[in-house]
């Protein structure tokens, strides 16, 4: 059990504050509304992820948005608007793999509830790294419903591409993979959350995520 613990709070905190600081350049938007993704269906991918990003330098560069007594406020913020063009019930069918199917829909809840929290908190505490930098849009792949976005973030210290996965449904392009220098953020966590699975059980999981999230900085 010491073992499992320490290796999801070393390998995922270090994992996701990678992952997720470099996703953040790419996922936020300043300003919604209730109707944010109303033109998405005579949209493409591209261009919905794009009004996105465009959006992202707004929070960047909001001085009152990134004041320190604004932190939860901000964080709140954040959670909101990434569920709003993230597909978190998809990410997590496609995270835990073949364990999502064992799961009853009570479990099948709470594990997206604490994945989203899980996902959203992690790179709030270093989103001003991001500062200044742009995005570049590479190529866009499409099959049917489903769509990938190849982009490049560019910082005065860093390039990275970040290629986005999208799922049509209802009309609205949703996230359900972003790959990050060539690792998928979903096939990732699945070998990590299957591990704990396999050596502890679900509900180890799930005790191991509230934790993570309960943490002030994680």
């Amino acid at each position: 059990m010491t073992q499992v613990s320490s290796g999801i709070g070393r390998s995922l905190g270090l994992t996701c504050r990678v992952l997720l600081n470099v996703l953040i350049l790419g996922l936020l938007t300043w300003g919604f509304s209730s109707n944010l993704f109303a033109q998405d269906a005579a949209r493409s991918a591209t261009e919905a992820i794009k009004e996105t990003v465009d959006q992202v330098f707004t929070v960047l560069d909001d001085d009152e948005l990134n004041a320190p007594d604004r932190a939860k406020e901000r964080l709140n913020f954040l959670e909101e608007i990434v569920a709003r063009r993230f597909d978190f019930e998809e990410m997590g069918k496609r995270t835990l793999g073949a364990h999502w199917r064992t799961l009853n829909a009570g479990q099948q809840k709470e594990f997206v509830r604490l994945f989203q929290h899980f996902l959203s908190g992690t790179y709030a505490g270093s989103i001003d790294g991001y500062v200044g930098g742009h995005v570049e849009y590479v190529k866009e792949r499409r099959k049917g419903e489903f769509a990938e976005v190849q982009t490049k973030i560019v910082t005065k210290t860093l390039t990275v591409p970040v290629d986005y996965r999208l799922l049509k449904r209802s009309n609205t392009w949703r996230v359900y993979d972003v790959v990050i220098d060539g690792i998928s953020l979903v096939k990732n966590y699945r070998g990590q959350f299957g591990r704990i699975i396999k050596t502890d059980s679900f509900e180890t999981l799930l005790e191991k995520l509230q934790n993570k999230i309960a943490q002030p900085s994680r």
